[in-house]
C-alpha cells in the first residue's frame, strides 16, 4: 500500500524486482541508480548473504507527474534469488505496489524462470493477496546474449505470460530496456493508484517511510 507524506507532500510506493538467481535484479538496480541524479535520489543499501543480495534505495522521478499535488518517491527492492532465501523473499515482497518479474533469457534457465513466477503468486498468495490484481510487468534479460543460448520474447511469452502484461526485452548490463522496464512499472502502479482514490483516502493517509 502506498504511503503519503504530508509534509513533504509525497507518496511512496513499493516496487520490488523478483525472479531467479542471477537473472539480473541488481544489474537493473544498480544501473538505474547510476543514471539518477544524486539530488533525486537516497542511499544505496546492500544487505548480503552468503551468496546473493537484497539492495534497496529510493528516489524522485523527474517526468512521472504527479497525483493529487503529491509527487510520486518510488522504493526499488531486489529480493535474492536462491530458493533458500524464501523467508527474505517473502518479508521484502510484503507491501509492494507493483512486481518487475526478471527473467532470465538464457535456454538453460527456462525451468528455473518457471519455478520463480509460481514461487512469485504462491507468496503474494500466502499474503492474501491475489497475484492477478497486482501491477506486473515481466523483463525478459539478457537478450544481448548469442541468439542460440536464448530464448526469444515469444517464447518466454508463452511459458511465463499467462496474464498478458507488458514485457520487455532487456540486457541490463549495458542499461537496454532498463528504464522501458521501470517506466512500465510506474505507470501501471501509479494508474491503479489514480484509481483508487486521493492521497486523502484514510486507507492510504499514513505518514513517514517504510
Amino acid at each position: 500500500m502506498p504511503l503519503v507524506n504530508y509534509a513533504t507532500r509525497e507518496i511512496t510506493c513499493k516496487i520490488v524486482y523478483y525472479g531467479p538467481g542471477r537473472s539480473g535484479k541488481t544489474t537493473n538496480l544498480h544501473y538505474i541508480y547510476g543514471q539518477v541524479p544524486n539530488d533525486r535520489k537516497g542511499t544505496m543499501v546492500s544487505l548480503a548473504t552468503q551468496t546473493d543480495r537484497t539492495l534497496f534505495f529510493d528516489f524522485l522521478p523527474l517526468d512521472l507527474g504527479s497525483i493529487s499535488g503529491f509527487n510520486t518517491r518510488f522504493q526499488l527492492y531486489t529480493v535474492p534469488g536462491q530458493v533458500y532465501y524464501q523467508s527474505t523473499r517473502k518479508l521484502v515482497l510484503q507491501g509492494a505496489d507493483g512486481v518487475v518479474f526478471v527473467a532470465d533469457s538464457q535456454v538453460r534457465q527456462l525451468d528455473e524462470n518457471i519455478e520463480s513466477m509460481q514461487d512469485l503468486h504462491a507468496n503474494l498468495a500466502e499474503q492474501g493477496i491475489d497475484a492477478r490484481t497486482v501491477p506486473l510487468v515481466l523483463q525478459y534479460n539478457k537478450q544481448d546474449l548469442p541468439a542460440e543460448l536464448i530464448h526469444d520474447p515469444a517464447t518466454l511469452d508463452d511459458a511465463l505470460n499467462f496474464r498478458g502484461v507488458p514485457a520487455f526485452p532487456a540486457g541490463a548490463l549495458h542499461g537496454m530496456g532498463v528504464f522501458e522496464t521501470l517506466r512500465g512499472i510506474s505507470e501501471l502502479v501509479l494508474r491503479r493508484l489514480s484509481t483508487a482514490g486521493s492521497p486523502a483516502t484514510p486507507s492510504t493517509a499514513h505518514a513517514g517511510s517504510r
